[in-house]
């Protein structure tokens, strides 16, 4: 690719507009003045600028194809992918055959320029995006497409403040309905496993979830029993042999995740420490090895399957120039062995 190739983003600096604006005056769109149109154009012509074939097709909405990138996480494995990722490309897959579309895949380092160089670079008439670490990090990308005047959806929290159309499930209500049922089984020593701040938006609504319930359930909150951690198995782990080591009565975990969840049961095993009759311990979001860990978890249940398809669906309806809502996903409370009474008989 010619790197001195021009670009519409060289026409903006020239014109003093937005890339959008360049984007929809080459579309002649009755949005924008005439004589910004016509100042475009003159710039285009200058500059010997020709309209790229993959973005004239996302602008057109003729492709049938829609791109999902995918955002690596620190995994355990090389595959450097959420597990649960791997359930909802399955369901985004199937959503886009029965919707007659193709899926462009496309696996991204956070510190690529993807946000600026996406319609450049893809046939697809809009975006799905799948994982982000970090999410103050992760805010310029998505000005820059939101800039670009890129159609995307994304999965992710819903915090009332997010650019593009955000899907997710109803985080707040997960990490209640997980802590009420460990309070209801007696536990009232509850460690909370998992970053809770707005740099992970969906570890701190499932936080807050775990906070309200103990609340109405007239247990103060003890903010030692919360510690860091992002979602893996060596995370949770680490973070549990670090909370072992410094509070005491610990009777119960609620992770923030599987992942983290699964980490913390080694670790209370390798401290002699058995599940659940010493420490019960709560995931989310029912991963395919959360049912065959040992003992199988107790986790918070997020519906790939239903995901999959709200995210496919949302994005075309997007595409077509729809009123378009962002749905939220309930989510399910899963009841398995890591979670019991010690006198149940289980």
């Amino acid at each position: 690719m010619n790197k001195n190739k021009p670009t519409s983003f060289d026409i903006a600096h020239r014109a003093g507009v937005s890339q959008s604006t360049v984007s929809r005056a080459l579309r002649n769109s009755p949005q924008v003045k005439q004589e910004t149109i016509e100042l475009v154009h003159r710039i285009a012509k200058e500059l010997n600028y020709k309209v790229d074939k993959a973005a004239s097709s996302l602008r057109s909405q003729n492709s049938a194809t829609l791109a999902l990138l995918l955002f690596e996480d620190p995994t355990s494995d090389d595959s450097l992918i959420n597990p649960f990722f791997h359930a909802m490309l399955g369901s985004i897959t199937r959503a886009c055959a029965s919707h007659g579309q193709d899926l462009l895949i496309s696996f991204q380092q956070l510190s690529d320029d993807w946000h600026a160089d996406y319609e450049d670079s893809h046939k697809a008439d809009g975006l799905i995006l799948l994982g982000y670490g970090d999410a103050i990090d992760y805010e310029p990308k998505l000005k820059q497409l939101a800039a670009q005047g890129t159609r995307f959806v994304r999965w992710g929290p819903q915090t009332g403040s997010d650019l593009g159309l955000v899907i997710g499930c109803d985080n707040h209500q997960g990490g209640y309905d997980a802590t009420a049922h460990l309070l209801s089984l007696g536990h009232r020593r509850i460690a909370f496993i998992g970053t809770a701040s707005n740099h992970y938006p969906e570890f701190f609504q499932r936080y807050q979830g775990y906070v309200q319930a103990q609340v109405q359930h007239g247990v103060a909150i003890d903010p030692t029993l919360q510690q860091d951690a992002i979602t893996n198995e060596e995370a949770g782990f680490q973070a549990t042999l670090d909370l072992l080591d410094r509070v005491s009565g610990l009777d119960a975990i609620f992770a923030a995740s599987d992942l983290i969840a699964i980490g913390a049961i080694q670790a209370l095993k390798s401290r002699g420490l058995k599940v659940p009759n010493d420490v019960a311990v709560v995931g989310f979001d029912d991963i395919q090895i959360a049912r065959y860990s040992s003992p199988p978890l107790t986790t918070v249940r997020q519906d790939t399957g239903l995901a999959g398809k709200v995210l496919v669906e949302t994005l075309l309806s997007l595409i077509k120039g729809d009123e378009v809502a962002a749905p939220t996903i309930p989510t399910q409370l899963i009841i398995r062995r890591s979670c019991h009474t010690p006198d149940d008989g289980q």
